[in-house]
């Protein structure tokens, strides 16, 4: 199988109905036939490396539709296999978010295990696909779509908490220390939950009309604002940790992470440096390298190979694997909800953002798993999508969880495995639930020393970035108008990500009203969030700007190459004349 090329026709869902004593016996014999257990697959293809000087394949593996029958086994390694291509994707966001409200360990390791159950139950309810009693709309795609947790809402999150330690609303020790502020996160969750609601209602409008508002020339600088915001804040932990240790020169973080670390270091370490390196650089062979497994896991195993150097050489702290209980759910613990005024603008900036992206998900894994990408069951999968999600952000804030979102990822897993059916989307699900109940698993990936993470973060930045720049290369015409958008919104956005605080001192008022000093944070928060800046600046000039602009320069331009053309010619009919004698210096003389 040549895994660079996806599938060549594109065609409609055939699902026939069956009773439910056929679907009785269908499962019975799934699972009491060596035919329904393993199959005729070529199981070896999934784990064949691409070597050089090493035979390909010559016969293509079949291709799996939604709801064709195939072995059970290979539904649970399919599965499995979309859930470690979504595991970094899944365990970031709450990583990054609890450590920049400075959560407890136990809490930190809470937050990773229930973003894991809470992807799977959402991603089971996309799959699957329910439809409203007595309506035309549905809840879910229908299609192999997971969820996670929205990277879009890291840089809000990350900017709402630093402006509540500034202002007190989170608390401070006595030398200007950030303590632990579960009272911000829940400020997150609580004002997450209100704003979700646009993505409900946005749902059952026609993706027409929401594809002109937020058309690719928006989403798609917006998109790669948010992953080099987000380098910046990966590469921080790569060089030793984003935190107090990176400017502290003595006390507790005087080294990174701090100085009761197995074995603390100076930010930006040579140590550090390499323990990065040799993620990236796993990543990078098993992308060269590897076989198709490999390939779309291949984050995960740069991860893991990581994590071994570090514990050789003595950088992982067990103490929080030992203490962590054996099994978690959502719940277990809770934080005090609230509505963060500031923050309700840059979340429904990001809940938009998440609708925009759905759309292109979603088409994305039609068009791979070989179902139409036109028409009314088209649309009505783009809908339940969106709803889906907006009821996982809303559901999910409640679950202590941030903005949920499609993940686009897992469809490189199915163009390289050709399979796009529902049961390994399920198993997937399943699998995602089982590794966050068990708290030992999500304890485990909070010890990974954050130069190992590091590593891993700045990749996955880095791709929502190239993200961000395919929807523009794919989607924008590069005319006159369209660069000169653009141009706009990055050079503000850009500016705003590269220097966040420079609108600090915009507003100076000091007096006791505090709807009015919320109102003005709010505008400060947006601000200082380099990707709103650039969308707002590009949904006003995308409305604004007339098309015609260009069709007028076009017109301008071709009128003045006829007039000089025709000049060109005049010379010669026309002796003596001053252009002649100006091109023509021998009859001059």
């Amino acid at each position: 199988m040549d895994e660079d090329h996806g599938p060549r026709s594109i065609v409609p869902e055939h699902a026939p109905s069956r009773s439910f004593s056929q679907r009785c016996n269908g499962l019975a014999k799934a699972f009491t036939t060596k035919h329904g257990l393993i199959g005729d697959y070529n199981y070896a293809f999934l784990f064949r490396p691409n070597l050089p000087f090493m035979k390909k394949s010559v016969n293509p593996s079949p291709f799996f539709g939604l709801n064709d029958k195939m072995p059970v086994l290979l539904g649970l390694l399919l599965g499995f296999q979309h859930a470690l291509a979504m595991l970094a994707g899944v365990i970031t966001p709450p990583m990054i978010i609890s450590s920049s409200a400075n959560l407890a360990p136990e809490q930190q390791q809470y937050l990773v295990s229930t973003a894991l159950i809470v992807s799977g139950i959402f991603s089971a309810v996309q799959i699957t696909r329910f439809r409203l009693f007595g309506t035309q709309y549905y809840l879910g795609t229908g299609v192999l779509s997971v969820v996670g947790v929205s990277f879009s809402v890291i840089p809000v999150a990350q900017g709402s908490l630093a402006q509540m330690y500034a202002n007190g609303f989170c608390p401070s020790d006595s030398q200007g220390n950030p303590l632990p502020c579960p009272k911000g996160y829940g400020a997150i969750l609580g004002t997450s939950a209100v704003c979700a609601l646009i993505n409900i209602l946005i749902s059952f409008v026609p993706a027409k009309v929401l594809l002109r508002i937020l058309p690719p020339i928006v989403t798609g600088p917006t998109v790669m604002l948010i992953g080099i915001k987000l380098i910046k804040s990966g590469f921080s932990n790569w060089m030793g940790g984003s935190g107090g240790c990176m400017t502290a020169t003595d006390g507790l973080f005087a080294l990174c992470p701090n100085i009761n670390a197995p074995r603390p270091l100076p930010w930006g370490s040579a140590e550090f440096l390499g323990l990065g390196f040799s993620v990236f650089i796993t990543i990078i062979l098993c992308e060269r390298f590897g076989s198709p497994i490999m390939k779309s896991t291949s984050v995960v195993i740069g991860l893991l190979m990581g994590c071994i150097i570090a514990a050789a050489c003595g950088y992982f702290d067990r103490s929080g694997i030992d203490s962590a209980p054996v099994a978690s759910f959502a719940w277990v613990h809770t934080f005090p909800l609230s509505i963060y005024g500031p923050l309700v603008l840059p979340l429904l900036a990001v809940y938009l953002i998440c609708a925009t992206e759905a759309i292109g998900d979603v088409t994305a894994t039609c068009d791979v798993s070989k179902l139409e990408v036109t028409g009314r069951t088209y649309e009505s999968r783009i809908q339940g999508g969106i709803l889906s999600d907006g009821l996982a952000g809303c559901i999910g804030a409640l679950m202590t969880m941030t903005p949920m979102s499609v993940f686009a990822q897992n469809n490189g897993v199915i163009v390289l495995t050709r399979c796009a059916n529902r049961k390994a989307g399920l198993a997937c699900a399943m699998f995602l639930v089982i590794m966050g109940v068990f708290a030992k698993f999500a304890a485990a990936l909070i010890a990974i020393p954050s130069a190992v993470l590091g590593g891993m973060t700045t990749f996955l930045f880095s791709a929502v970035a190239v993200s961000g720049m395919s929807i523009i290369v794919r989607g924008v015409p590069f005319t006159r108008r369209n660069r000169f958008i653009l141009t706009a919104g990055f050079a503000l956005g850009y500016g705003a990500t590269l220097l966040p605080n420079y609108f600090d001192n915009v507003f100076t008022y000091e007096g006791s009203n505090r709807s009015l000093q919320g109102f003005l944070d709010a505008i400060v928060l947006v601000m200082e969030t380099g990707f709103a800046v650039a969308a707002i600046v590009c949904v006003i000039l995308n409305l604004t700007l007339p098309e015609e602009m260009d069709d007028d320069i076009d017109a301008a331009q071709s009128a003045t190459n006829v007039t000089m053309h025709g000049e060109g010619e005049g010379t010669k009919a026309v002796p003596g004349s001053s252009r002649e004698h100006s091109i023509d210096p021998q009859k001059q003389g």
